[in-house]
């Protein structure tokens, strides 16, 4: 995931901690688990860092304690990113941590975790002038700082940017900034803070201009690995979560309780199905619903809110991921596996009241200057699908309206049931707009990703279709749009 020399050290060296861990004196005596390992890392303070000559971490933490019950004997190589990277992908036994699951690299390796959740920023340095509200926008910027190989560096490579400065390493990248020599640069907020404390400076000496994704952490393990090594880890991380190990640690290094739990439920702003209410409870007919399915089963994981485009990327990628609420297209429907439906979504082209704008037909659409739609929405995809090119796409839906009510776009796709209450929060209200023609309407169901287990699958489904048959789904569905 990282490339990184702290303190712009070049050598590679090997960290040994046997003795540091009760839980690793056991290297001196002969492994009782029938597998070795080379395990790899870099330098990445806060998540694995060397400090007084010792390693240390969140994830080398974690490991101590792993390699503790399954008696391994505990020694980890640290080195440059990109050479780590390429040791773990050449040698059968490696581990490599800490590493983002992303596109790029899911079939590359086998995967325990999540250990810990990175929200990607652009930063530019305090007082500047740059705002930015998509990924758009930032390929208008001068100059972007990124270190090569990095999970972000890869993603902004994948949508096409060209106007990125490769630098060594994130705390060379922030020195880089604070000179003006770049104008925005990608970082972890943790991370950011201790690269800019080793340059004797503080986060405030920067400023957020936009959240760009979220990736997840895991251990990432050679092909080679046995399956059922994996799964040894993967249990001994899901029951460290589960005794209070994995909160004390992050409290610990990143200052936090809050962690990735074993199972992921993502969800978006989009009321009335999904939203966080005035008191900043994340509320809805679609969070209702699922709530309700998860008291049927008796199970409880959070529901984390991010912008849609953050949790499809995350669905598409991660085992034990949930999303919610998603329309079912053809596009979508081999991608995910399904429980539903929960509703039928009807999607118009809305139009501004008096902006003389006429669509009557696809074609009508087709030939408007500017098209506006939400980055991942089922719309988005199909209109590119039909051959759109006047799609003027963003990440976030208040963003569009608004772009939409003061004449950036000519229309903007949305569906029915949720644009009164997008519009409300953008400022407006639906006397406003006209929706001038409906492109589809599509049933809408939670997904699961296609590495979830099915038989959790067929649990949500059968709790879903016993709320159907004992009225609850009837009572939640009058409650939210037929309300007297």
């Amino acid at each position: 995931m990282f490339r990184q020399n702290r303190y712009l050290l070049v050598a590679t060296f090997i960290v040994w901690l046997m003795a540091l861990s009760p839980a690793c004196k056991k290297e001196s005596k002969p492994s009782s688990y029938p597998y070795t390992f080379s395990f790899l890392t870099e330098e990445y303070e806060p998540f694995n860092y060397t400090e007084n000559d010792v390693l240390t971490g969140l994830a080398p933490e974690l490991l101590k304690r792993i390699c503790g019950e399954l008696e391994i004997p505990f020694g980890v190589t640290v080195l440059p990113w990109d050479q780590a990277y390429t040791t773990a992908l050449n040698t059968g036994n490696a581990v490599l941590f800490s590493t983002v699951l992303n596109e790029e690299r899911k079939d590359l390796f086998k995967w325990a975790g999540p250990i810990a959740s990175l929200d990607w920023i652009f930063y530019s340095v305090a007082g500047s002038t740059i705002r930015i509200s998509s990924l758009e926008e930032a390929k208008g910027i001068g100059k972007i700082g990124v270190v090569p190989d990095y999970a972000i560096t890869q993603y902004l490579e994948g949508q096409g940017f060209t106007n990125l400065v490769y630098c060594t390493n994130h705390i060379g990248a922030f020195d880089k900034l604070l000179k003006g020599e770049i104008d925005l640069f990608p970082s972890d907020r943790l991370t950011a803070e201790a690269a800019l404390g080793n340059l004797g400076k503080s986060i405030y000496s920067v400023a957020e201009r936009l959240t760009i994704r979220t990736d997840l952490v895991y251990f990432a393990f050679n092909r080679n690995v046995p399956d059922n090594v994996v799964a040894d880890f993967q249990r001994q991380i899901d029951l460290l979560k589960e005794n209070g190990v994995m909160a004390s640690l992050c409290r610990t290094f990143l200052n936090t309780s809050d962690f990735p739990g074993s199972f992921q439920i993502y969800t978006e702003n989009y009321p009335p199905l999904t939203f966080r209410d005035a008191y900043g409870d994340i509320t809805g007919f679609g969070t209702e619903v699922v709530r309700e399915i998860m008291k049927k089963n008796g199970f409880y994981a959070d529901i984390t809110l991010t912008l849609w485009s953050i949790g499809y990327d995350l669905a598409l990628i991660n085992p034990n991921f949930c999303l919610f609420t998603m329309d079912r297209t053809e596009i979508r429907d081999t991608l995910f596996q399904w429980v539903g439906p929960l509703g039928t979504n009807t999607t118009y082209f809305y139009i501004q009241n008096g902006s003389g704008v006429v669509i009557n037909t696809l074609d009508d659409a087709k030939n408007l200057t500017t098209v506006g739609t939400v980055s991942s929405w089922f719309s988005d995809q199909y209109l590119r699908s039909l051959g759109f090119s006047n799609l003027v796409s963003g990440s976030d839906p208040i963003e569009q309206t608004r772009k939409l009510m003061n004449g950036e776009i000519q229309a903007f796709v949305c569906t029915s049931i949720t644009f009164p209450d997008i519009l409300i929060e953008a400022g407006f209200g639906i006397s406003q707009v006209t929706p001038a023609f409906a492109l589809m309407s599509s049933d809408y169901y939670i997904a699961f990703s296609k590495n979830t287990s099915p038989s959790i699958v067929e649990d949500w489904q059968k709790a879903l279709d016993e709320l159907k048959n004992d009225g609850t789904y009837e009572e939640i569905y009058r409650r939210w749009f037929l309300l007297e």
